[in-house]
């Protein structure tokens, strides 16, 4: 997979104790990379990242601690970093919004400090989210030269990130100089909304479906209009790992920022997906919670993604119907066998991208 570009590479994967870590971590693992992983603790009980038991060098440090994250990239220097690490719940930024900026915003600032003193570093892959767009509740979807904004904290951080991103690569980064003053390229990822297996956070509808269904207890949905661009976590790390083996090319017309996220049509609304998990686990049920204390979450977001099919030839591989049943297939093959399919998923992702002839799965 992608021309054998990770393997013996140098990584450094910030967050990879988190959702969308761990499994990026298990793919850079399969094809051999040289992993560290820099992070806090695993935020859940059980986590996937644990489940995997991949062995891989881990170092457990906040991002928000320049001497450590420094410390960490003097002692591993590594030659590509993603950069995911991040308080990444909505509903929990409107409860702590300061450790929210201070992790996405000041953590940013340190991983990038860090990546720029220690001059091993070629490539920067900046994951930052689809929620740092000024969000007008448009029905198309936001391209990369939109606004950007965010009205609660988490997205207002993400749009922060983003502009930390952009001017680290316009001040310290520049492709224009690239070969002449610096050796690195800097580009950010903003993805949908994430599922599959393994993921047990809070206030987020897979996990909490999983867990009323596991429970047995009725799960309250906020609002089943809720619109966002539902994907497999599979799909935008695929988009990262594309993105970051044109970085370490040296292809500075990369070092932009770049969206990834489902196929036109693909967008589900919250009651589609209730609806359908509730098909194939008949043990499941909900009931409609919706309170007019609630904190103010967006309603309609979709992302463009043209840019990334044109220039990155990167496409989606599972639609959403397969996304679901993988999921769900995921959790019940945990929860009634304690088997975990994650390997699994991603053979199966693989295979289906070879038959699909997309780029980073030719051999």
């Amino acid at each position: 997979m992608f021309d054998n570009t990770y393997k013996d590479r140098k990584v450094l994967i910030t967050g990879h104790t988190g959702f969308k870590g761990s499994w990026l971590t298990l793919w850079l693992s399969q094809m051999g990379a040289e992993i560290t992983g820099y992070s806090l603790q695993p935020p859940t009980e059980p986590n996937h990242f644990q489940l995997l038991d991949m062995g891989i060098d881990s170092v457990i440090g906040d991002v928000r601690d320049m001497d450590q994250v420094k410390q960490v990239f003097q002692e591993q220097r590594p030659e590509i970093v993603f950069h995911l690490a991040a308080q990444a719940i909505v509903r929990r930024s409107y409860k702590d919004p300061v450790e929210t900026l201070t992790s996405n915003v000041l953590g940013t600032v340190n991983v990038l400090e860090a990546a720029r003193s220690i001059g091993t570093v070629r490539a920067i892959v900046n994951v930052t989210s689809d929620k740092c767009y000024k969000n007008r509740e448009w029905p198309w979807g936001y391209r990369e030269i939109d606004a950007l904004g965010g009205y609660d904290p988490y997205s207002a951080s993400k749009g922060w990130a983003e502009i930390v991103t952009s001017c680290w690569r316009d001040s310290f980064f520049n492709p224009k100089y690239y070969g002449k003053t610096h050796q690195t390229l800097l580009a950010s990822a903003r993805a949908g909304n994430v599922i599959g297996g393994g993921d047990w956070a809070p206030d987020r509808l897979i996990p909490d479906i999983m867990r009323a269904v596991h429970q047995q207890k009725k799960l309250k949905i906020r609002n089943p209009q809720a619109t966002r661009p539902w994907q497999h976590v599979l799909e935008p790390l695929s988009g990262y790992l594309l993105l970051g083996q044109q970085l370490l090319r040296g292809q500075k017309e990369f070092a932009e920022s770049w969206n990834f996220g489902p196929s036109e049509g693909e967008n589900i609304a919250v009651g589609e997906i209730v609806d359908h998990v509730k098909k194939a686990w008949q043990e499941f049920d909900y009931e409609i919670n919706q309170t007019p204390d609630q904190p103010h979450e967006a309603g309609m977001l979709r992302l463009d993604c043209s840019k990334a099919r044109a220039k990155l030839n990167w496409s989606p591989v599972w639609g959403g119907k397969d996304t679901l049943a993988k999921t769900a297939k995921w959790y019940r093959a945990f929860y009634e066998s304690s088997e975990v399919q994650s390997m699994d998923n991603l053979k199966s992702y693989f295979a289906d991208a070879k038959r699909k002839h997309l780029i980073w799965a030719e051999e």
